[in-house]
């Protein structure tokens, strides 16, 4: 039997010894004796009291451990071990190898413990440690209420001003969240109302204690690790960081901050007052702070008289007026269009009343009358945005909240000074050139089958900077508030060759005799001399040769506007410069194959043209303006041609400052998209546009003008982009019906319009193009473009002449002799006084933009008395620049 089984011992003259009989000398037995014993039972224990009987084992090791003897001793030399073999006088005897443990306060790794069970931490020590950490949190949880106070409503609350200035300094409007903010009391918000809100965010409102502690543990720990940061889950929550706080910061510390606060909150402010609190100081969108003012900025009524459908729908603004505003905010997210917004508004609002419905705030029969989104106004109600302020505020608050730290929340509690890059002359002189071209041509009650809902919109950007110094977004921000400057979904028609024409010199064109892989490798950087076919109808080819065709397996004949065949008979040879000249179409939807879509779309996005705006690039039309930049990103695009290659992204906010200092400042980032040389060529080419094509209206007297006119495909939009060494401005004309009942929402033609037979980009738009740029460049010194330097190889991609003259698809001008193998390979540039060389030369003084984008063999459409009762489509979400998206 082990030793910590042994039975207590018997009294003297007894026990298991004696009983046995055995000798209680020196011979071994069950267990040695210990050294010195005597043979006693008594001395089995090392007692020094050889008299002094003992009543138990426990009183007898404590006699023994004073007499320092005692049963377990370290061992001796001579000793076993822990059962110790022989050792010492007596014979056999038992010890151990170590003394007793020492005592720790806490015990861990656990002493006397062995293998695994060393590292098991005991009941105690668990125990220990759990009632150690709940109580260092109910600690810091009561040291936190303790100290930290309730601040006051008025401080925090009041909203302030931003402030917009002008390039030169001169302030050009201060507007914020103060100037619409209007607190009222709970009986004056609906009943409906604060059900809404209760039965969407916080059913447990009236009996929870202000806080939802999942909803905190999960907010704390995304924002610690770094993830998705998240408001206050309870009502109470919400009204402290809206209304209670000075600081909107997504940080571990406030979210703590704001935990105590709402728990004070919770316990000390009655349940109606919170109610009314949050309700006052919410932010709905449109600028609106509270209920107040929310029910102005929407139905322009009072709050008192809000019914349960229009409450619910304030109550889906509270989520994020940005994606819930029917208007849309593409300007701040190209997510956030008028359609999306709308659907997104519907149901979150249809989920609002069916809860109000389920937790007992509102009858079936009164939910069952608001199946629909309410009527709500125009966004603009404030008259110093009109005119054209509200587009340059919209602009820069977008550029800010897409490129900088400074967020959407952040500008509506406002207190920052916004220093813009717009130029207030350049805005007026802009404004009053489409004003001009307007009033003076468009007349929509006598012509209402073609002048209704005519708009243009611009930007001006400067080359060297990529500074934007004016928009044009269209009539009045107030009345009109897609800003026709940064998003339209116009197509640009011709304004895009020039990116072919660039590509076609910087990447080289493909040499159809080579296979797929060497031809990707092997390409021929070209010259403007190089010659194309002008032809009408042309079969465009693949760059192996063969003809390219449509997924319904019907090839591609190229038309060109007025279905007239464009250069030297029999084989139209023309080259590229003529081609840019007097905008063939046949001829840039080659040179786009031959280079390869992928780098004329590569081309596009390298002067500055963002990829999200371009469409259709595996067909052989994209090479002819089927996409839809924004006028701000055509205009710096331009530039950076203007500049040698030099590519910026336009912006409109130079520095914004606080109270607390500089908090933004503009760092001109440039990269070199095109070598100086070939953007030197293509503006060379650009020029001869202006000088003697189809862009001559936009000529400046004593200055060096390159642009390019732009007609798409059934007159729908027409553009003219054009830039000097120190101004680069993009002008688009379109017809598109605003009205959001128009649920088709299309482009309308334009023939017609204006009274004139078809609307081109070198009517309207060049006019005003000119009209502006002669005002914004008055008493600027004129500046010449570099002198281009000879570029590529010019190469011939006409097939050679057959033997019989080839008779024209239209009635042409004489047919010139194609030029034998010794003579150029290009055709002469027409001269001034050759003005009538091809016989769509001699149709108009001003030049015609031949840039559509027909394509197939359907004729281009004639004069027709078009009724415009087509919808229209407002712009297609492409954003803009500003909205992300530009």
């Amino acid at each position: 039997m082990s030793e910590h089984r042994r039975k207590p011992p018997q009294p003297q003259g007894g026990g298991r010894a004696a009983g046995r009989g055995g000798p209680s000398g020196s011979s071994s037995g069950r267990r040695a004796a210990p050294r010195g014993a005597t043979g006693s039972p008594s001395d089995a224990y090392g007692s020094g009291d050889e008299g002094r009987p003992y009543s138990g084992r426990a009183e007898a090791r404590r006699a023994a451990q004073r007499t320092g003897g005692g049963r377990r001793r370290a061992a001796e030399p001579g000793r076993g071990g822990r059962r110790g073999g022989p050792g010492g006088p007596a014979g056999p005897g038992r010890g151990r190898s170590a003394g007793p443990a020492k005592k720790r306060f806490i015990d861990y790794p656990r002493a006397g413990k062995y293998g695994a069970a060393r590292w098991m931490p005991s009941w105690k020590l668990v125990t220990g440690l759990f009632i150690g950490f709940i109580g260092s949190i109910v600690a810091v949880a009561g040291i936190g209420y303790a100290m930290v106070s309730v601040p006051n409503v008025a401080l925090a609350a009041k909203a302030q001003n931003n402030v917009f200035y002008w390039n030169d300094g001169s302030e050009m409007v201060a507007t914020g969240g103060e100037t619409n903010r209007q607190s009222v009391n709970l009986s004056q918000i609906p009943k409906s109302m604060q059900f809404a809100v209760v039965s969407q965010e916080n059913k447990t409102f009236y009996t929870d204690s202000g806080i939802d502690p999942k909803g905190i543990a999960r907010a704390v720990f995304n924002m610690a690790s770094g993830g998705a940061t998240q408001g206050g889950s309870t009502i109470t929550q919400q009204y402290v960081k809206n209304a209670r706080l000075d600081d909107q910061s997504q940080t571990v510390t406030r979210k703590f901050k704001e935990i105590f606060i709402s728990i004070k909150v919770g316990a000390t402010v009655p349940k109606d007052e919170i109610m009314a609190g949050y309700l006052n100081s919410a932010y709905y969108g449109r600028n609106a702070y509270g209920i107040q003012a929310a029910a102005r900025a929407y139905f322009n009524k009072d709050a008192v008289r809000l019914n349960p459908g229009e409450c619910a729908f304030l109550a889906a603004m509270l989520k994020g007026a940005t994606y819930y505003d029917p208007a849309g905010s593409t300007s701040i997210d190209p997510a956030a269009t008028p359609q999306a917004n709308q659907r997104r508004a519907l149901n979150q609002m249809q989920n609002t009343l069916d809860k109000m419905v389920e937790y007992g705030h509102l009858s079936q029969t009164e939910r069952a009358k608001y199946t629909k989104l309410p009527t709500v106004k125009n966004p603009r109600s404030n008259t110093a945005l009109s005119g054209q302020t509200g587009y340059l505020v919209d602009l820069a608050k977008s550029y800010l909240i897409n490129n900088t730290k400074i967020s959407a929340n952040d500008l509506q509690r406002g207190g920052y000074s916004i220093y813009t890059t717009f130029d207030k002359k350049k805005v007026k002189e802009l404004e009053a050139s489409v004003t001009k071209v307007q009033k003076s041509n468009i007349k929509p009650n006598e012509r209402p089958k073609t002048d209704t809902h005519v708009q243009f919109g611009g930007a001006s950007v400067d080359p060297t900077s990529g500074a934007i110094k004016a928009i044009y977004g269209g009539e009045d921000a107030t009345k009109h508030f897609t800003d026709n400057a940064d998003a339209t979904g116009a197509q640009v028609g011709s304004t895009f060759k020039p990116f072919v024409l660039a590509a076609a010199m910087k990447w080289g064109v493909r040499d159809p005799k080579l296979g797929t892989e060497q031809a990707q490798d092997e390409r021929t950087q070209i010259s403007p001399k190089s010659l194309y076919s002008g032809k009408n109808k042309l079969k465009i080819k693949e760059y192996n040769g063969d003809v390219w065709k449509d997924d319904k397996g019907k090839e591609w004949l190229q038309t060109n506007d007025g279905n007239e065949s464009v250069g030297n008979a029999p084989n139209y040879q023309i080259d590229l410069r003529q081609a840019m000249q007097f905008s063939v179409n046949s001829a840039y939807v080659q040179l786009g194959m031959d280079v390869g879509l992928d780098k004329v779309q590569e081309s596009a996005v390298d002067a500055g043209i963002l990829k999200t705006s371009l469409a259709g690039t595996s067909y052989p039309s994209f090479s002819i303006g089927i996409s839809d930049p924004s006028a701000i990103r055509m205009a710096g695009a331009y530039g950076t041609f203007a500049s040698s290659g030099e590519q910026r992204d336009p912006f409109s906010v130079k520095k914004v400052t606080s109270k607390d200092g500089t908090v933004f400042t503009h760092e001109d980032k440039v990269k070199q998209a095109f070598t100086s040389q070939v953007a030197d060529n293509v503006t060379d080419v650009l020029k001869t546009v202006v000088d003697k094509g189809t862009g001559t209206s936009a000529k400046l007297p004593g200055r060096e003008v390159a642009g390019k006119t732009g007609t798409t495909d059934g007159n729908k939009s027409a553009w003219f982009v054009g830039y000097t060494p120190q101004l680069s401005t993009a002008i688009t004309m379109f017809r598109l019906d605003d009205n959001e009942k128009n649920k088709k929402r299309e482009f309308l033609e334009m023939y017609g319009t204006g009274g004139q037979k078809k609307i081109h980009g070198a009517s309207f738009p060049a006019e005003i193009w000119h009209d502006y740029m002669a005002g914004a460049l008055k008493n600027v010194p004129p500046k010449d473009f570099p002198v281009p330097v000879p570029f590529g190889e010019v190469v011939n991609d006409v097939p050679s002449p057959s033997p019989s003259p080839t008779v024209s698809d239209t009635q042409q001008a004489t047919p010139t002799p194609t030029p034998s193998p010794s003579e150029t390979l290009t055709s002469p540039t027409p001269s001034p006084t050759d003005s009538c060389r091809f016989s769509w030369q001699c149709t108009t003084t001003g030049g015609t933009d031949t840039g559509g984008t027909d394509g197939g063999v359907t004729p281009t459409p004639t004069a027709t008395d078009t009724s415009g009762n087509g919808g229209n489509t407002r712009g297609n979400g492409n954003g803009g620049l500003f909205g992300g998206n530009g």
